[in-house]
């Protein structure tokens, strides 16, 4: 995706600043994108579609840890990758008042560098940051823990650390998660300076339920839609599929961008490419094969057949694209090849 957007834009992605402040502001309000909560369903942020930090999940982290800088989201990345880190730990200690983001556990690297400004003697901070990042002690499997545990408070290590590492079941390296915010961040640069750019890569990289017949033909269709998914979502008693999880995020990012005011524009069989989107007279042109049934192939088959010139009629459309005649109906009723008549054959009524 992010090659897409350094082609489509010209700015190389490894210029990004990690310190723009106007890109971190996504991580805490949506006022970079020029939007409201309430125009995206009440989504407090303006990070939907970054990777790792667009789910209800990472989401709701970032809202209760407050996050100030890049260092910060690194951390956000190591609590959301570990087991048990976040969630009965982390969350609990940080919303007790006991630490912040900045000095809970939150990468395997963490635990070793702590101790060693706390005194601990550096072979044993390592060997402990090894054990609890392996879920040693939480599992009970550590014999060394009640001594180690003993020597972590003889050096002023405060009670809620020690239970902390005792929760945690497996612990994400700092290197990984600074490598997964950097890509983020520079998304997250696109998103806000390259909207039309960033919506296109995204649609055309990232979506895997990206639909012209619900996404592109219209805000109220995508507003029906969207409401019907978020009903479900919302039912205790039912509970969404991978499939329909899925389209649910990719309609957000398309409430997002109409919300920003972007549209789409109809495809032009001559114009549209069959695999990632093209932007076209300021309005993002979505790609051929999320057409309902035309998949990948018959994508290909229609830009090749475009390249002869243009068709005479539906007939000619099948016999030069081999698409099938279901789909050819279905793209007549999108209104995609409406100006073709059905057959070559003229009759007296067309030349009238």
């Amino acid at each position: 995706m992010i090659r897409m957007l350094q082609d489509l834009t010209g700015t190389d992605p490894t210029t990004v600043a990690l310190d723009d402040e106007k890109v971190m502001s996504i991580f805490k309000s949506t006022e970079a994108l020029g939007i409201t909560p309430d125009d995206i369903g009440g989504c407090q942020l303006g990070c939907l579609g970054i990777p790792e930090f667009g789910t209800d999940f990472v989401i709701q982290m970032l809202i209760d840890t407050k996050p100030e800088a890049f260092s910060d989201l690194v951390r956000i990345s190591g609590l959301s990758h570990g087991t048990d880190v976040w969630l009965n730990n982390a969350q609990t200690v940080i919303a007790e008042g006991k630490a912040t983001i900045s000095t809970a556990i939150c990468t395997r690297d963490d635990i070793m560098t702590y101790l060693i400004n706390m005194g601990v003697e550096s072979s044993h901070a390592f060997s402990i940051m090894e054990n609890v990042r392996k879920g040693k002690v939480a599992k009970g499997k550590c014999a060394q823990w009640p001594e180690w545990k003993k020597e972590m408070k003889d050096h002023g290590v405060p009670d809620w650390y020690v239970w902390s590492c005792e929760q945690i079941k497996y612990m994400f390296p700092k290197a990984h998660a600074a490598a997964y915010v950097m890509m983020a961040w520079r998304i997250a640069y696109y998103k806000i300076n390259y909207p039309l750019e960033y919506y296109a890569a995204y649609f055309s990289i990232r979506a895997s339920a990206f639909s012209y017949e619900t996404m592109c033909m219209g805000r109220g269709v995508l507003d029906e839609e969207i409401k019907m998914y978020r009903k479900l979502a919302s039912d205790q008693n039912s509970k969404l599929t991978a499939k329909q999880e899925n389209t649910l995020k990719d309609l957000k990012i398309a409430e997002e961008m109409y919300a920003r005011g972007y549209e789409f524009t109809p495809i032009d069989i001559f114009k549209a490419s069959p695999h990632h989107c093209t932007i076209v007279d300021g309005k993002i042109m979505p790609r051929l094969d999320c057409i309902d049934g035309l998949g990948d192939k018959a994508a290909d088959q229609v830009v090749e057949a475009a390249k002869d010139g243009r068709f005479l009629s539906l007939d000619d459309f099948q016999q030069r694209s081999r698409v099938s005649r279901s789909v050819i109906d279905h793209m007549v009723e999108l209104g995609l090849l409406s100006d073709l008549p059905e057959s070559n054959q003229l009759s007296l009524f067309d030349i009238v």
